[in-house]
């Protein structure tokens, strides 16, 4: 997902608790997935251990409480389920809501999928190329206030994703329900969106053809369900603790702006008997050396960002972890500037990238430059164990160290071809980044390698995280720094975001042949077809339109106190916090 701000070869499978095939009436086919018993306890750590005691803001209060304190980023843009768009948010998120589908500890610390707010669901294929889904809710699932979770919590939360008037970014993530295009389109009314509450506890979806990653979609943060009568007519609700409700293991019991926010267990959560920690505070820093120095002191007991020196030597001591995480580091063009219109100008900064120095010399937490804009590890059609999507499209550039001048000598031939030889007469033009230690570092690398490869003058414009994220959005920057985190285990994750006028799509991008193959790729359910166009996706956005400069496939870097276990994460990114424990 999203806006940023390796368990090496972790699987990312949708893998179910119990999956059951039949044949199913009208010629099609039916399965059935069903929750097991909620009989699990606190996974094993899957963290290293580390030499030397580690003094931990895990605390145990006189009372026996279990606190745990952790630092995933500075305040979130959004903690709206439908509104958000980033990942420090979705982790928030996930501990305070919950989707038809869920991601659970397989016990080494890996994350799958299983059955969540939905104790079982069933799919059958309709002979008229649709697919139904049918999920039947948990007995006994309520919202942190005691009510009852019903279908229709979900039918109008999903409805108000679609909704042109939310200007939810991820709205696109339910297009594969039937109805989407044309109430997205406003061209429909909401209620014709191919979801409906049959009874309280029986919810139908009918998608437009057979997605094959809809569960994770059920499992992502934008179709978690919210409540009607705390939402509407209140733009404010996520920031009031009263209306903040939510049907996750968590609860919001406070919210200090830009210090943390505290969640404590959600008494009416299905599974609360299982929970580890009594809270979770989730502090609020954009500083990284404040953060290490938190995690030193004992204030935090996890943190995912490092100063950018520090990195060599705690992956040399052991006490920093790197996890696997489908992503691409990039550099953005905004393709409706009067510069960065012309492909040849993007085409030249991109090539000019030395992606070695800067995993090397710069980044030094295992990232691979990236060749291209899906990231290794993205399953191609054949699926997991087979060649990923990355190997089947190839590399559209050398990163080899031998190769470098030659990049450069292209880049140069194409930024003379377009008017500006040696980069004379080209103009200042800015690069934009949020304020963190790495994409500084990361900036002014980019910097001197356009000005000594190419002959140009870069300034580097800093910004917090929430203004730059708007900014970006809206296509107030020239070049812009941008990373994407896989949604779900699909190519369509990384493509679909550059579709014309599309909710992520901040190149403000837009190339009806692109939107085609898109188009292709979402009409079929061959594996094969759909693969064959999202290839042909990239080759236009990467190619032939240089639309971004891929940098690295991000690594996740992150530091757990050695006291304590439980934690699990996914490669999309999320780490859970909920079932861990003090040992």
């Amino acid at each position: 997902m999203r806006k940023t701000k390796k368990f090496l070869s972790l699987a990312l499978a949708s893998t179910m608790a119990l999956s059951l095939a039949a044949c199913g009436g009208g010629g099609g086919s039916t399965e059935t997935t069903t929750a097991a018993p909620v009989e699990t306890t606190a996974a094993a750590d899957g963290t290293e251990e580390t030499e030397g005691e580690t003094t931990t803001a895990a605390a145990e209060s006189s009372d026996g409480s279990f606190d745990l304190a952790v630092c995933l980023a500075s305040e979130p843009q959004s903690i709206d389920p439908a509104l958000n768009s980033a990942v420090d948010g979705a982790i928030m998120i996930n501990h305070m809501f919950e989707g038809l589908t869920k991601w659970v500890d397989d016990g080494n610390g890996n994350a799958i999928l299983a059955p969540g707010q939905a104790e079982s669901y069933e799919k059958v294929e309709n002979e008229d190329g649709t697919v139904t889904y049918t999920f039947k809710l948990r007995d006994g699932i309520k919202w942190s206030d005691g009510k009852d979770v019903t279908a229709g919590d979900f039918e109008y939360s999903w409805k108000r994703l679609a909704t042109p008037e939310t200007a939810a970014d991820y709205c696109y993530m339910i297009d594969m329900v039937k109805g989407y295009a044309e109430v997205a389109a406003s061209t429909a009314d909401p209620d014709t969106l191919g979801i409906t509450a049959i009874d309280d506890k029986t919810l139908e979806v009918v998608l437009t053809y057979d997605c094959p990653y809809f569960e994770e979609i059920a499992a992502f943060p934008a179709t978690f369900p919210v409540r009607q009568d705390m939402v509407e007519g209140n733009e404010e609700w996520t920031y009031d603790v009263a209306s903040y409700v939510g049907n996750g293991p968590y609860k919001m019991k406070e919210w200090s702006h830009n210090a943390y926010i505290l969640t404590e267990k959600n008494e009416n959560y299905y599974d609360y008997d299982n929970l580890g920690p009594d809270t979770i505070k989730f502090t609020l820093l954009d500083d990284e050396n404040a953060m290490l120095a938190a995690y030193k002191s004992g204030e935090l007991d996890f943190i995912e960002n490092f100063p950018m020196d520090e990195l060599p030597n705690y992956l040399a001591s052991g006490e920093l972890d790197i996890f696997d995480y489908l992503g691409t580091y990039y550099a953005c063009f905004n393709t409706e500037d009067e510069i960065f219109s012309d492909p040849r100008i993007r085409k030249a900064f991109s090539l000019v990238i030395d992606r070695n120095y800067i995993v090397d010399n710069v980044s030094q937490a295992g990232e691979v430059p990236a060749t291209g804009f899906v990231p290794a590890g993205v399953n191609d059609a054949a699926g997991p164990g087979h060649d990923d999507f990355r190997t089947v499209g190839g590399e559209y550039y050398s990163v080899e160290d031998a190769d470098y001048e030659k990049n450069c000598e292209e880049a140069r031939a194409l930024l003379a071809e377009a008017g500006y030889p040696n980069g004379e007469g080209f103009p200042t033009v800015e690069y934009l980044y949020n304020t963190a230690d790495n994409h500084k570092k990361i900036g002014e690398a980019l910097q001197n390698m356009w000005q000594e490869q190419l002959g140009v003058t870069v300034t580097l414009n800093n910004q917090d995280w929430n203004v730059f994220l708007e900014n970006r959005k809206q296509g107030h920057y020239q070049i812009a720094r941008n990373g994407w985190i896989a949604d779900y285990n699909d190519p369509c994750t990384f493509l679909d975001m550059w579709y014309t006028d599309g909710g992520n799509n901040d190149a403000q991008y837009s190339n009806p042949d692109y939107d085609a193959q898109i188009d292709a790729a979402k009409a079929t359910s061959v594996p094969e077809e759909r693969m064959k166009a999202f290839h042909a996706a990239e080759d236009i956005l990467i190619k032939e339109d240089n639309v971004l400069a891929p940098i690295y496939f991000y690594t996740q870097p992150n530091m757990l106190a050695d006291d304590i276990s439980g934690m699990y994460y996914t490669p999309l990114g999320y780490f859970f916090f909920g079932y861990t424990s003090k040992n």
